[in-house]
């Protein structure tokens, strides 16, 4: 049985494992993995936090040529 233990703070989050009991390598894999989704989750929050109208307008236009470009 593995042995951990979670101590949440105001402002962080503790985990202690054992290191007999689990890998280095496992860890770093799934820090990165932690790292990465907060990173896919915080530029998915910006895309969403424009205009409504306006990212529809640039969705819709993005493959057409405008008449002030030429």
């Amino acid at each position: 049985m593995y042995s951990s233990s979670l101590e949440i703070t105001e402002n962080e989050y503790c985990i202690k494992l054992n290191k007999e009991e689990f890998d280095l390598t496992l860890i770093r894999q799934l820090i990165k993995r932690i790292q990465s989704e907060q990173l896919f989750f915080s530029k998915k929050k910006e895309e969403q936090e424009g205009d409504i109208i306006s990212r529809s307008n640039e969705r819709n236009y993005e493959n057409f040529d405008r008449l002030s470009e030429k």
